[in-house]
């Protein structure tokens, strides 16, 4: 870890670039919910609590798209596939949990907006677009294209997390819609979404061998390492991970398999968290729809029939 830290810029390490966009977000959050709340209808108070949440989301940004281990994610794909991980997998409920709810409603009376959400609102869109963007980006010679294309890649990069977002959605949803899933078809959407999750993640582990050129070839790494470096900088091959490194505790294969299994159980644990909130909003549910049935039976126990006349006469 010592020579990660000498072979690079704390510049190159800690992306400041993306802090500061990252900042300016969170000071756009606060201005939206503090002073400029007064200006969306029935707007309330946030919570501290998603205030909390939606920080957690920047956080995860952070650490997917900058910072150490996005370095490490150029030199280790596992490190690459933990960066994913928490960016898609982690990030975009906790944004979705952290924006209140008023927010999404002002823009339903854009008309312009409702007719996009009618389309790509649709819930298989999103099941389909995220899981399929995933899969594609794995594909050795995408992956390699991507990394080594620093425009497409941080536009598919961006796409991802629009679909993330999307999928999410639905079973975090911020706003009452014409696609809101009931509790056991969200159970059903996340158990699809495993499903389409895993090919990519088979294809990884199960490889007889590395997958992926950034990773074994010089001249490919050099050009995708080169991207996180400052204009200028040396590029350090002393680190190149290839065979026995300092940096690289694992050979590429080895490495390659533990990115794919890191992943695939990341994205298990994460629903798994989802299901148990979903079941906990299901029973909390039928706890209150119980409850009210239980007061009404009561109200018309308490108002007899004789009663009921009087009334009428009355």
């Amino acid at each position: 870890m010592e020579l990660f830290f000498s072979s690079f810029s704390a510049r190159t390490i800690w992306t400041p670039e993306l802090f500061i966009v990252l900042t300016l977000i969170s000071m756009l959050y606060f201005w939206v919910i503090g002073p400029l709340r007064h200006k969306f209808p029935d707007a309330k108070p946030v919570p501290m609590r998603r205030k909390i949440y939606f920080h957690l989301g920047l956080l995860a940004v952070y650490f997917g798209f900058g910072g150490p281990l996005y370095v490490l994610g150029h030199l280790m794909l596992s490190m690459h596939m933990l960066s994913m991980a928490i960016v898609y997998l982690i990030a975009p409920p906790l944004l979705l949990i952290g924006i209140p709810s008023w927010f999404f409603i002002y823009f339903k009376q854009f008309k312009i907006l409702r007719g996009i959400f009618l389309i790509v609102g649709f819930p298989i869109v999103g099941l389909v677009l995220f899981n399929a963007m995933i899969s594609f980006y794995h594909l050795p010679n995408t992956f390699d294209m991507l990394l080594t294309n620093e425009g497409w890649h941080n536009i598919y990069q961006i796409g991802m997390l629009i679909a993330a977002l999307l999928m999410w959605w639905h079973l975090l949803p911020r706003m009452i819609t014409k696609y809101n899933m009931s509790e056991l078809k969200k159970v059903g959407y996340m158990l699809a979404s495993g499903a389409l999750f895993t090919p990519a993640c088979v294809l990884i582990i199960f490889a007889g061998e590395p997958l992926y050129a950034t990773y074994t070839d010089p001249a490919i790494w050099a050009l995708a390492i080169s991207y996180c470096l400052p204009a200028g900088a040396n590029i350090p091959y002393e680190i190149f991970t290839t065979g026995s490194q300092s940096i690289a505790p694992l050979s590429p294969l080895n490495d390659q398999q533990l990115g794919g299994a890191s992943m695939k159980v990341i994205q298990e644990l994460v629903y798994a968290v989802a299901m148990g909130y979903v079941f906990k909003q299901w029973m909390n549910r039928d706890k209150e729809t119980n409850a009210t049935t239980v007061y009404k039976e009561y109200e018309m126990e308490m108002v007899r029939p004789n009663d009921m006349v009087n009334l009428k006469e009355g």
